[in-house]
């Protein structure tokens, strides 16, 4: 039986007189709506982790990569002075965007979720921080970190490069998990559709028997099992996707959640995405119905 778009409308035709070998209730009917459904439910989920954690790695990646922080660490009577010197050297080095001071209320918000709201800066030896913005073409470490040695002897500048890059590569490896969690989802779904599938052929052995007596072929029987495993899976998982992207709406916000993962769900376009889980469900069936159905044809002629 060759896949060719004609012969698959043919096959999703129907035809009454073949579907009466396929049983329309029992167990194989709920369990292939039952595990398409919550297999695409878990899928939206996986999906949503997915992007969320790609959004989440792309931020780090354009934001954090334009960002650093020099800390001033001197005697109380020279911060002043070198901070000064420091905001001099920054001002005139190639690359260096903005060079803010932050202030003590800023320095205080910063170290106030480890310490608590109480901390008194005034009387703990707190470096002073220097956030740098870079231009687009960004400047020489290197060369910065040379100057800083000669003229600011207090000063340690930290590009965030090495805890940048394993921020961003842990994001892009949750992403990679979330879609290896799809691809396990559907070779599930595969394999349970297979299970209802033969278990649908053997409980209705008796009629195939009859329908070969009168001439019927093994493609013709087989059709009307793939054309019916395979819109039940539609069927089941365009209501788990539903109810899936329904509970990916009532989880927190980003706000809310305080951020992380820049909040779990879709935004804009992506809420598109999930119309392609029912598709590939009932791909997914088609192949494992068709697959299913002609080796237990064959098995029981």
């Amino acid at each position: 039986m060759k896949l060719n778009p004609a012969r698959l409308l043919d096959v999703m035709a129907g035809d009454p007189q073949a579907d009466r070998a396929v049983p329309p209730t029992g167990f194989t009917a709920r369990l292939t709506l039952f595990s398409a459904g919550a297999m695409a439910f878990l899928a939206v989920f996986a999906l949503a982790l997915s992007m969320a954690t790609g959004r989440l790695a792309d931020r780090w990646a354009s934001e954090l990569a334009r960002t650093s922080t020099l800390r001033i660490s001197a005697p109380a009577d020279q911060v002043d002075a070198q901070l000064r010197a420091a905001i001099a050297v920054l001002e005139t080095t190639p690359g260096v965007e903005v060079a803010r001071p932050l202030s003590p209320d800023e320095q205080k918000a910063l170290l106030e979720p480890w310490f608590g709201p109480d901390l008194p800066l005034d009387t703990l030896p707190i470096p002073r921080l220097i956030e740098i913005i870079e231009t687009g073409d960004g400047y020489d470490a290197t060369g910065l970190r040379a100057r800083l040695q000669a003229e600011v002897p207090g000063a340690v500048l930290d590009d965030h490069t090495r805890w940048r890059e394993p921020l961003v590569h842990a994001a892009n490896r949750l992403r990679s998990l979330g879609l290896i969690a799809i691809v396990l989802i559907a070779a599930t779904t595969a394999a349970m559709i297979t299970l209802a599938a033969q278990a649908a052929l053997a409980a209705n052995a008796q009629v195939i028997r009859v329908m070969r007596l009168v001439g019927a072929q093994d493609s013709y029987i087989a059709k009307a099992f793939i054309r019916r495993f395979t819109l039940r899976a539609a069927l089941g998982a365009f209501v788990g996707m539903i109810l899936g992207c329904i509970a990916i709406l009532f989880l927190p916000s980003a706000d809310v959640a305080g951020g992380f993962l820049t909040g779990l769900g879709f935004q804009g376009a992506q809420w598109l995405w999930p119309l392609i889980i029912p598709i590939l469900a009932a791909i997914v069936a088609f192949f494992s119905t068709r697959h299913a159905a002609l080796r237990t044809l064959k098995e029981q002629s």
